[in-house]
């Protein structure tokens, strides 16, 4: 069982399009640790947990007394974010009355950054060729997660998510591309990042993009499409080059859930491709289950909200019953559903390997951790000969993508825009299983409109593909998400 202090939600990734493509060796986690946060010069970031789930009064004069400034009062959850430069101030500001626990605000790599080999869309006319709803995408054949889990069957009945909002809670969303424009409500989407957009990330490859991708692309005849692609998406950006600090989360799982008439975003579903491994014991351990209290506050009110939480269960292959030395965040936080992947090997082989449902090679586990499986593909063919050698699917009207073979068994989406170039990428995680599931829950929620959490949590049970032993499993939960059955 291999231990990380913390998990990589994308495993590995490779953009591609039109121009052509390299080969690329996948990047393994960077080293490191998590650190403190400084929100300006020798400031440090601290997280405070009211008693009760509620801050205490004048708690801004009672933190300042301490030596500290108040940023954010979180009331509905009883935390609040401050900064101090004096290395007593977690000591003093303990010792107000209704506060339960101050700690450190930990700046941790919630996503890991990759490379990728990059090509772009093209301006080619796409003309449908496929007389089926969603077939008329340029890169759907080489798409097999909507399959894995009959989305386009539950597209044939016109049921595609239309009405329902999904906050896609990650790094930035490229507002301008052209498979995730359409469908995304950029007036209530915001950035919890210091002087960023949310709009913005580094690198060529953009998780949030990504991710948004799977959830609803639209139907729109160019790149791909999403398990709901008539959703709406809203960006909540907590992270930025993959790293954010908890004060940011929490503040994006609260905005995200807050009703617009209240100022938030008025989600009914958050996706959460995104998650920390963190030990309980050494420099940070006494501050970690504060701060796992302080995510699950967070996700506990959306549920209240009526909002279904949906995150990645990580991807260090760990065993999460049996791992009680680690938190799992926000995967294990209250009222969340956990998403493990599952994934071909040899989907573009010809015939190709249509084995959707194998459990990913790098997927955590558990039979009380995890919720749900959907499609996160694997590169567990990296490195063989079959792997390596050249594999070709072809485009929609006309053309051909040429590229290693183990990256069909991966998630294509759309990613990151430079210039006018819009790129897609192939990537592979929970980060990648956890939109899917998403997506159909957008589809339940399309169909019957706003559902409680556990209304929603008990159609995706029902409709699931019962995989593994019978009942909940250590690698399917429920089991596999069945987009066409979740409408039924």
């Amino acid at each position: 069982m291999r231990k990380t202090n913390r998990f990589t939600p994308l495993w590995l990734a490779g953009v591609v399009g039109l121009a052509g493509c390299s080969d690329n060796t996948p990047t393994t986690p960077l080293p490191g640790s998590p650190s403190l946060s400084t929100s300006s010069g020798a400031e440090t970031g601290y997280v405070i947990l009211g008693s009760g789930n509620r801050l205490p009064r004048n708690l801004s004069a009672a933190v300042t007394a301490a030596g500290g400034s108040l940023t954010a009062a979180l009331g509905q959850i009883g935390v609040a974010f401050a900064t101090s430069s004096d290395a007593a101030f977690a000591s003093s500001a303990s010792a107000i009355g209704g506060v339960q626990a101050v700690v450190p605000d930990l700046v941790v790599q919630w996503v890991e950054p990759v490379t990728g080999e990059s090509i772009e869309l093209g301006e080619e006319g796409v003309e449908p060729q496929v007389h089926e709803v969603g077939g008329h995408e340029s890169f759907r054949l080489a798409q097999w997660a909507p399959d894995a889990v009959n989305a386009p069957a539950a597209w044939a009945t016109g049921q595609r998510g239309a009405g329902a909002r999904v906050a896609i809670v990650d790094g930035g969303i490229a507002s301008n591309h052209l498979d995730i424009a359409p469908n995304l409500d950029a007036a209530r989407s915001v950035s919890f990042v210091p002087f960023q957009p949310y709009n913005f990330d580094t690198g060529t490859f953009w998780h949030g993009t990504h991710v948004a991708g799977i959830v609803a692309a639209p139907i729109n005849n160019l790149g791909t499409v999403g398990i709901a692609p008539e959703a709406t998406l809203i960006g909540v950006k907590v992270l930025h080059g993959g790293s954010g600090a908890f004060s940011w989360v929490i503040n994006g799982i609260i905005y995200a859930a807050t009703p617009i008439s209240q100022g938030g975003a008025g989600a009914h579903i958050i996706n959460m491709s995104l998650g920390a491994y963190l030990p309980k014991t050494g420099q940070f351990g006494p501050s970690l289950p504060h701060l796992f209290n302080a995510v699950s506050r967070a996700t506990n009110y959306a549920y209240q909200q009526g909002v279904t939480v949906i995150a990645a269960a990580g991807n260090s292959a760990v065993d999460m019953d049996h791992d009680a030395n680690f938190f799992f965040i926000p995967a294990q936080s209250t009222s969340v559903n956990a998403v493990a992947a599952t994934g071909p090997t040899g989907f573009g082989f010809t015939p190709p390997m249509t084995n959707f449902d194998r459990p990913a090679s790098y997927t955590n586990f558990g039979q009380s951790a995890i919720d749900f499986a959907g499609g996160g593909g694997d590169g567990s063919l990296v490195g063989t000969p079959a792997g390596d050698a050249l594999c070709t699917k072809p485009r929609l009207p006309v053309g051909t993508i040429t590229v290693p073979c183990w990256v069909f068994d991966m998630v294509m989406s759309p990613t990151v825009v430079i210039g006018t170039s819009h790129f897609y990428t192939w990537a592979a995680g929970t980060s990648m299983a956890s939109p899917v599931v998403a997506g159909v829950a957008a589809l339940i929620v399309g169909k019957h409109g706003p559902m409680h959490p556990a209304q929603v949590q008990a159609r995706l049970r029902q409709s699931a593909d019962d995989l593994g032993k019978r009942g909940n499993d250590d690698f399917y939960g429920a089991g596999r998400v069945n987009a066409l059955r979740a409408v039924q």
